[in-house]
């Protein structure tokens, strides 16, 4: 019996041992030149000051994040002819109205907008076509929505049904910008490829063709407030472009 203890405690002592030596070997030991857990919510030392922050206070040096060819960096703006190359001729009436915008609203890109206008000229035109008033509203002048509004009732009374489908959006370039006091307004010409087919009642076709490609030149006009809260370019004219 007394054997079969010492046996147990020889084992017990040599585990021990092991995990003794386990552990020293995986966490090491000390050295004397241990730093001390640092608190995450002790207060920071201010970091030195750079030549350029003279004067600072610590709260003001601490946010400041340099970034080159950022706001750091103050460039000078181009002149229009270099900025507008693209879209408008130098020293045009087009580059000088989109200069005129800018000066009432800096955050006004002419790209931008030529962007936001393909996407309403698809919307306006299917929109027109499935008789949808409610998006038609949120995008159209007053005196345009009447007309729009007019025309898709007159087509529901007759019982007839219009189809647009675009097949593609080939062209849309700025034609004029002009800003009058507060009053802004931009013209577009716009060339598309459609499928635009009207049927009666029974699905007979009275207008257009399922099946037959048209190309369509239209020249919008979009009118806005600058400086005005409300961000949207209404749609106030509409034409047939040559």
């Amino acid at each position: 019996m007394q054997n079969s203890f010492d046996m147990t405690t020889l084992i017990f002592l040599a585990l021990a041992v092991f995990v003794a030596w386990k552990l020293r070997s995986v966490l090491g030991q000390k050295t004397g030149s241990e730093q001390p857990p640092k608190d995450p919510f002790a207060r920071r030392e201010a970091p030195p000051m750079r030549p350029d922050q003279q004067g600072q206070g610590p709260e003001q040096r601490d946010n400041v994040i340099r970034l080159p060819g950022a706001a750091n960096d103050p460039v000078a703006a181009p002149p229009s002819s270099e900025r507008w190359k693209d879209i408008a001729p130098p020293d045009s009436p087009l580059a000088a109205g989109i200069d005129a915008v800018i000066k009432q609203e800096p955050s006004f890109d002419p790209r931008d907008f030529l962007a936001g206008a393909k996407s309403a000229y698809e919307t306006i035109v299917t929109a027109f076509a499935r008789g949808d008033r409610k998006t038609l509203k949120g995008l159209l002048a007053k005196e345009v929505y009447d007309g729009f509004e007019q025309a898709i009732t007159d087509r529901e009374k007759r019982g007839e049904k219009a189809e647009s489908n675009f097949v593609s959006l080939d062209k849309a370039e700025l034609a004029a910008v002009e800003v009058k006091g507060k009053t802004a307004q931009v013209t577009i010409a716009f060339v598309s490829q459609l499928i635009s087919v009207t049927r009666d009642a029974q699905g007979a076709v009275v207008d257009g063709s399922a099946d037959q490609v048209v190309v369509v030149n239209d020249i919008w006009t979009f009118s806005r407030q600058l400086g005005s809260r409300d961000p949207n370019w209404l749609l106030v004219a509409t034409e047939a472009g040559a």
